[in-house]
Formats: C-alpha cells, structure tokens, sequence
C-alpha cells in the first residue's frame, strides 16, 4: 500500500511539474498567431473574377427577397385596410 501511495504521488508531481512547465501567456499567444498565420499560408484564395460574380449573386438574391417580402407586405396591408374598414 505504502508503494501504491508512493506512485500515486509521483504521477501527480510529474503532473504538476508538467503544469509549471508550460510557456507564459505571452508566448502561447505568439505561437498561437504563427499557426495562425501558417494556416492561412495554405488556404486557397478565389480569384478576383469569382469574388465579384459571388457578390453579384449575393446581391441579386437579397434584391429579389427584398421584393418578394415587400410585395406581400404591401398585400397583407391592403388585405388588413380591407378587413379594418
């Protein structure tokens, strides 16, 4: 038992040496911005053609829901004129 006691403190003094061990907050931060800044080195980045013809698609289907959405306001608000009166 006293040999049991005795690895069971040494796991949990490793574990706390392993704790102190670790770099300060400034310089995990500073390894976190590398990989950042490593990953986006791999990333493949659309053209500037098929940037603009997204964006022109976006904002074509924004267009049509925004005509979509306002002519049924516009009914339901004549439908509720209708009803009111």
């Amino acid at each position: 038992m006293a040999k049991e006691k005795t690895a069971v403190e040494k796991n949990n003094n490793k574990e706390k040496k392993k704790a102190n061990n670790k770099p300060n907050f400034f310089k995990r931060i500073w390894i976190k911005i590398k990989e950042v800044f490593s990953e986006l080195k791999k990333v493949t980045w659309p053209s500037f053609g098929k940037v603009v013809k997204q964006t022109g698609m976006v904002i074509a289907v924004v267009a049509l829901f925004l005509v979509v959405i306002s002519l049924m306001d516009f009914g339901l608000t004549a439908l509720l004129d209708l009803i009111v009166k």
